[in-house]
């Protein structure tokens, strides 16, 4: 099992996970609204004539836990829909799994995703 981290644009976020849906492979997802700032460093930005930078830019980060199959379609997904072409679309992390217990069963491993 894997741990996907997918730190995406907020606008991304419904194309992504319509996309993972009509491919039947994430079963659960979690959303976090997270700002923060990669190599860009920010954007700059003119309201009213004066010039300011927003060097903590909103995204979103979905976490999931998913079989070792499922891994290169998920990121496949994530790396087809979730783009604009631009600095800032986020980045993909992907992490071993050693358990995964549901609490209301007691079940484990791929059973209890």
């Amino acid at each position: 099992m894997k741990h996907i981290k997918a730190v995406i644009r907020p606008e991304k976020l419904n194309d992504v996970r319509d996309a993972l849906e009509k491919a039947g492979v994430c079963k659960g997802v979690m959303i976090t609204d997270i700002v923060g700032n990669g190599s860009q460093k920010g954007i700059e930005q003119v309201w009213r004539g004066e010039r300011y930078t927003l060097d903590l830019i909103p995204k979103v980060v979905m976490d999931m836990v998913v079989k070792d199959s499922d891994v290169p379609i998920i990121k496949n997904i994530l790396l087809e829909v979730a783009p604009i072409g631009e600095f800032g679309d986020g980045k993909i992390f992907i992490y071993p799994v050693e358990e995964v217990i549901r609490i209301r069963t007691g079940e484990t491993g791929e059973k209890a995703l």
